[in-house]
């Protein structure tokens, strides 16, 4: 939809149809005049409901506006119907879906949810639907209409969650019985742009105003996710990221405590290898001395092939330990994890209320946030870290990174581990806590847990450049405002070359110097070892790196830090010399030298609103400064790797970024990747654009009073025209 521009806030007069006589529509266009949506001058929704209901209601229709067709493709994907838009090269995706929760046992859930919960998944669906309805001109490509059981598959921020990382390559082979073919959701390329994120929280003894501070910075898909501020007169002002579908801010604050997520690496998901027979006709597993029955179901799914849908049934096949997922010989595996949706979505909602850390923490005692780590701040000077939540107790005799024996009783999960027993930072003396996706044993300085501690399955985690880099700059941490800590999250400085570049440079000291590579290595000679649009350096240094890893044999038992780090200590001298010479052969190649400035090579560029980002090196574009965290970059910025395209268009990264000031009075500033509306027609579609490339982070309205000052529009759901 275009946007009409107001310069004044305006309410827009009650100029909407009269009530409807279909009884639905009537109940939505009722709540929808509970319902006020003041958009600020970046588009940012500001949704203001008498009720939590009537703030998730307006919260879905603002969404779809700013964009429904990631709305839909969330909820499409996330409950087993991808395959009608995308056909069949997603249908396997859709079992996985379908394999842990079907829409009767969604509706089950549902039905099941305390009456307040209901409201709000009552009110997520009317929300979209009542969008739908004034707006005709859009149309779904598969879920014409939205139907509250479709929250139970959503519970946790990203979509996908902890199921995302069960192989539909290897359900497609037990069910079909097929080998693998190309898949809609295959396996990332490790190449691409490492997924993660980076939560600091500081204490008021290292800010300037003595309140605690809270760094927003998940590292996502751009466009992932929209900003948003929910608003409601039952206690509800929350602020943040909220994925395309979700009815909870996921990674935010309100005035009093903020929260941030970084993916986990706890041991949440687990496979166990069945032991599955056949007696009188029907299917068994063994558990113990018993014979249990296999529970059978059949799914019904569709999928697009050119013009016409098609209709497949599958037999799908569980124990109590979860879903059969895959087959290892002739053994039947099944894979469990975390799934109690009812639970999840109570802790994701409510976590956006809570007024302290005492009341966080005891929501925290819910235990179904699988994915995630938590780094938290609150106005009353605590800071917090929780490494992981959702962590089944187990038997340490036995090894969980590789399939157990699911008919020994024993090594089944024995319950959850409590809050207490898992590992957790509060106030710790040195006076911040760092999370970048690395291990938590680092995550204080020597104030940080022991890993001796605790079960091996809690963090398997090894350090990483960003995590190494967080804790050199925390350490020099003092009197910071919002603004150090903004230029803190976005420090140049790139520890994965201290050992690979000095390294490149004595194999070239040491050999016979090539005439031809002496100018380029007399730059990385000279390189301060930090990005930038101007640094020739930075452009060497990247395509080095990254032909490091295409080219360079590593020895088996190397990840992480300790592979990168080989590449400048224990390759051979020749092989280094022979990587950068083709290095810098490609630099020639894409872009006639190799004497090419980073902000040449590395561009922000947007299009169009599709989903399946697009990119063209004879299109306008701008230059950015950022780099992969790969290569231990903070502010986090890089590619997927099937660009067809000479220049790097950042794909993921930093995307929503917050820095929150605690206090009497909330600060905060936030950043969003190109805009938050996804019509190329709107003036907020590449608004933050040039802010994106430049780190020029807006300053968040937060209070009605500031809000109404910057609002460009005011309106109902229904009255926008």
């Amino acid at each position: 939809m275009n946007r009409i521009l107001i310069l004044a806030p305006i309410l827009v007069a009650a100029c909407s149809s009269p009530k409807s006589s279909d009884p639905e529509v009537a109940a939505w266009q009722t709540q929808a005049e509970n319902v006020e949506i003041i958009r600020d001058n970046y588009g940012v929704p500001h949704i203001y409901g008498k009720t939590d209901a009537d703030a998730v209601f307006g919260l879905l229709y603002a969404q779809c506006e700013d964009d429904f067709p990631r709305v839909e493709r969330n909820f499409a994907w996330a409950i087993g119907r991808l395959a009608e838009a995308e056909g069949e090269s997603a249908l396997y995706s859709d079992l996985r879906a379908r394999l842990f929760m079907t829409q009767e046992e969604a509706v089950e859930n549902y039905e099941s949810s305390p009456e307040w919960l209901k409201k709000l998944c009552d009110s997520w669906a009317a929300g979209i639907n009542y969008y739908l309805y004034t707006n005709p001109e859009v149309r779904p490509k598969v879920i014409k209409k939205f139907e509250p059981w479709m929250t139970m598959y959503f519970t946790e921020g990203s979509i996908g969650g902890d199921i995302e990382r069960v192989s539909v390559r290897k359900i497609k082979e037990f069910y079909e019985g097929g080998g693998p073919v190309a898949l809609a959701t295959a396996d990332p390329d490790f190449m691409e742009e490492p997924r993660g994120s980076n939560g600091f929280a500081i204490a008021g003894d290292l800010t300037a105003s003595g309140n605690a501070m809270l760094l927003i910075n998940p590292h996502t898909s751009f466009y992932f996710r929209g900003e948003v501020h929910m608003v409601s007169e039952e206690g509800l002002n929350a602020y943040g990221a909220v994925t395309w579908g979700q009815f909870f801010v996921y990674q935010g604050f309100n005035e009093n405590t903020g929260w941030m997520h970084t993916s986990t690496y706890t041991d949440v998901i687990d496979e166990f290898v069945e032991d599955v027979s056949e007696e009188n006709g029907k299917l068994v597993y063994t558990y113990g001395d018993e014979k249990r029955p296999v529970e059978k179901k059949d799914v019904f799914l569709k999928y697009k092939e050119g013009n016409i849908t098609k209709k497949t049934r599958f037999t799908i096949y569980r124990t109590h330990h979860g879903p059969i997922t895959q087959k290892i010989g002739d053994k039947w595996v099944s894979t469990a994890l975390m799934w109690e949706p009812v639970k999840a979505l109570e802790q994701s909602y409510t976590r956006t209320k809570k007024k302290n850390h005492a009341e966080f923490r005891e929501m925290m005692n819910i235990r179904t946030n699988s994915s995630n780590n938590t780094v938290f701040a609150d106005s009353e000077g605590n800071i917090a870290y929780y490494h992981g939540n959702f962590i089944p107790k187990r038997d340490v005799r036995f090894d969980y990174t590789k399939p157990v024996d699911g008919s020994n009783p024993a090594t089944d999960w024995q319950g959850l581990h409590p809050v207490d027993e898992a590992i957790t930072v509060f106030n710790p003396a040195n006076g911040w806590i760092q999370n970048c996706n690395s291990t938590p044993f680092t995550s204080a300085a020597q104030y940080s847990p022991k890993k001796e501690d605790y079960p091996n399955y809690m963090s398997r985690i090894p350090e990483n450049f960003r995590g190494v880099h967080a804790i050199d700059l925390l350490l020099r941490a003092k009197d910071l405002t919002l603004d150090g800590l903004i230029e803190m999250a976005y420090d140049p400085y790139l520890p994965a070359f201290e050992e690979v570049v000095p390294g490149l440079i004595r194999a070239y000291d040491n050999s016979g110097k090539e005439a031809s590579l002496a100018e380029a290595i007399d730059v990385l000679r000279n390189w301060d070892m930090k990005t930038g649009k101007e640094s020739v350096g930075m452009s060497l240094a990247h395509f080095y790196g990254m032909a490091l890893y295409r080219n360079a044999e590593i020895p088996g038992g190397l990840r992480g830090m300790d592979r990168f780090n080989y590449f400048g200590t224990g390759l051979p001298e020749a092989t280094r010399l022979e990587v950068f010479t083709k290095a810098v052969t490609e630099l020639e190649e894409k872009f006639g030298s190799w004497n090419t400035p980073w902000g040449d090579i590395c561009r922000f560029q947007r299009l169009d609103g599709s989903i399946d980002l697009q990119f063209d090196d004879n299109k306008p574009s701008i230059p950015v400064g950022l780099t992969t965290g790969r290569w231990g970059a903070l502010a986090a910025y890089g590619m997927r790797t099937n660009q067809k395209t000479n220049k790097i268009y950042g794909t993921r990264g930093n995307s929503f970024v917050a820095a929150v000031e605690f206090g009497e009075r909330l600060k905060a500033k936030t950043l969003l990747a190109g805009g938050q509306s996804n019509d190329p027609n709107s003036s907020h579609f590449y608004d933050q654009a040039q802010r994106y490339a430049d780190a020029n982070f807006k300053v968040v309205a937060f209070y009605r009073e500031d809000v109404e000052k910057r609002a460009e529009e005011t309106y109902r759901p229904g009255e926008r025209n």
